[in-house]
C-alpha cells in the first residue's frame, strides 16, 4: 500500500502537469485568435489613423496661421501708432505730405494681411470640422476581380501585372488604377511634374512617405503606394469614385473643405471629368456623377 501512494502521487502530478500544459496551450490559441481578430479590423483602424493624422496636420497648420496673424496684427498696431506720431509732425510742417501718406499705405497693407489670415483660419476651421465628423459605417464591397468587359494595357506586361496585383490586393478596380496612371504620367515611370509629383502614379513626397515608398520612380513601389492611397480615399468617401479622384488630385482636405464635393478648381474638375468619363464608359460604377453626358453614357451602359 505504501508503494502505491507514491505512484498515485506521481500519476496525480502527471495529470496536473498535463492539464496545466493544455490550459496554457488553450490560452495561447485564444491570444492568437484575438490577435487575428484585431488584424482583420486593420482596414477600419487604418482609416481612423489616416483621419487622425490629417486632423493633426490641419490643426498644426491652423496654429501656424494664428501665430502669423498675431505678427500681422502687431505690425498693424505699430503702423497705426506711427501714423498718429507723424500726424502732428505733418501738421507742424516738419515732414512732407508724401511721408505722411506713406504711413496710410503701410496701414492698408498690414490690414489686408490681417484680413487674409482671418479668412485662411476660417477655411482651416471648416476643414477641421468636416474631418472630425463621425465616420459613417458602411459595408465594403467584395474585392474586385480583373475586369473582363474592356481590354486595356499600358503596353508593358510587367506594369499591367502590377496594376492587377495591387488592385486585387487593396480592393481597387485595376481599370481605375490604369485610368489614373494614364492621366497622371502617360505610363512614363521617370516623369516629374512641376509641382514635384513623381513616377507612374505621380506621388508627392509626403504621400510617398506615408505609404512607405522609398523610390517613387520604381513602378512596383509607385503602383503600390498610389493604389493604397486610392483605396483609402475610396473608403473615406464611401466608394464615391469622383470624390476619390478629386482627393487624389487636390488632396482629401480640399474635398472635405467643400462639403464632400469636387472642389471648384478647374484642374481638379477637368481631372475628375476626364478619368470619370473614361471609367464610366467601361461600365465602372461608384458614384461617377460628373456631367449629363457621363450620366447618359452610364444609362446607355446599363441597357446593354
Amino acid at each position: 500500500m505504501k508503494k502505491l501512494v507514491p505512484q498515485f502521487l506521481l500519476a496525480s502530478l502527471f495529470v496536473f502537469a498535463s492539464f496545466t500544459a493544455a490550459s496554457a496551450q488553450a490560452k495561447a490559441k485564444s491570444a492568437k485568435a484575438v490577435k487575428a481578430s484585431a488584424e482583420q479590423a486593420d482596414p477600419v483602424s487604418d482609416l481612423q489613423k489616416f483621419r487622425q493624422e490629417f486632423i493633426k496636420a490641419a490643426e498644426e497648420y491652423r496654429a501656424s496661421l494664428v501665430e502669423l496673424s498675431s505678427t500681422y496684427e502687431a505690425n498693424l498696431k505699430k503702423a497705426t501708432e506711427k501714423q498718429e506720431q507723424l500726424k502732428s509732425l505733418y501738421t507742424d510742417g516738419l515732414i512732407s505730405r508724401k511721408e505722411y501718406e506713406a504711413t496710410g499705405t503701410d496701414i492698408a497693407d498690414a490690414r489686408a494681411k490681417v484680413e487674409e489670415m482671418k479668412a485662411e483660419i476660417a477655411k482651416a476651421d471648416v476643414t477641421i470640422a468636416a474631418a472630425r465628423k463621425p465616420i459613417e459605417t458602411f459595408t465594403l464591397a467584395p474585392e474586385p476581380s480583373v475586369r473582363t468587359d474592356i481590354a486595356w494595357t499600358t503596353g508593358n506586361r510587367s506594369i499591367d501585372n502590377l496594376i492587377r496585383l495591387n488592385g486585387n490586393r487593396y480592393g481597387v478596380d485595376p481599370y481605375l488604377i490604369y485610368c489614373v496612371i494614364r492621366q497622371e504620367s502617360g505610363f512614363r515611370a521617370g516623369v516629374t511634374s512641376h509641382a514635384g509629383a513623381m513616377g507612374l502614379m505621380q506621388l508627392m513626397p509626403g504621400t510617398a512617405a506615408r505609404y512607405g515608398v522609398s523610390n517613387p520612380y520604381d513602378p512596383a513601389q509607385s503602383i503600390m503606394g498610389g493604389t493604397r492611397y486610392l483605396a483609402d480615399l475610396l473608403k473615406l468617401f464611401r466608394g464615391r469614385v469622383d470624390l476619390a479622384l478629386a482627393g487624389y488630385n487636390a488632396g482629401e482636405g480640399a474635398v472635405m473643405k467643400y462639403g464632400n464635393r469636387v472642389p471648384p478648381y478647374r484642374e481638379t474638375q477637368n481631372y475628375v471629368r476626364t478619368i470619370g468619363t473614361r471609367y464610366a464608359q467601361s461600365g465602372g460604377t461608384g458614384g461617377v456623377t460628373l456631367t449629363t453626358k457621363t450620366e447618359a453614357r452610364e444609362a446607355k451602359g446599363g441597357q446593354k
